[in-house]
């Protein structure tokens, strides 16, 4: 009992937002593991791009913040990870990836 209630008053405890933020993040991982059952032709490239840049940076201030979040830090590589994979479907479906392919094939 005492461990949990140390868990419970500590700096990144459940009383805090770090650990109701990234418990709210968690949200755009499981969105993008759902997108993975789309056509990648409903893939929004730019929003993609942006939702990467966004874990990339929150990446660094989760590592960066005392105390460190590693919550936090966790669900945006799980979040980067996923958005990678989605623009890397989305730029197979416009041909950005496929034509390098060919490319190299013909030559």
């Amino acid at each position: 009992m005492s461990s949990f209630r140390a868990f419970l008053n500590s700096p990144v405890g459940p009383k805090t937002t770090h650990f109701w933020g990234p418990v709210a993040n968690w949200g755009f991982v499981i969105a993008g593991l759902v997108d993975m059952n789309k056509p990648p032709e409903m893939i929004s490239g730019n929003m993609t791009a942006a939702m990467c840049v966004y874990s990339g940076l929150f990446m660094r201030f989760a590592w960066m913040v005392q105390p460190r979040n590693y919550l936090l830090l966790s669900c945006h590589v799980s979040n980067e990870t996923v958005q990678l994979y989605q623009l890397s479907r989305w730029a197979r479906a416009q041909g950005y990836l496929s034509e390098k392919k060919e490319e190299a094939s013909s030559k």
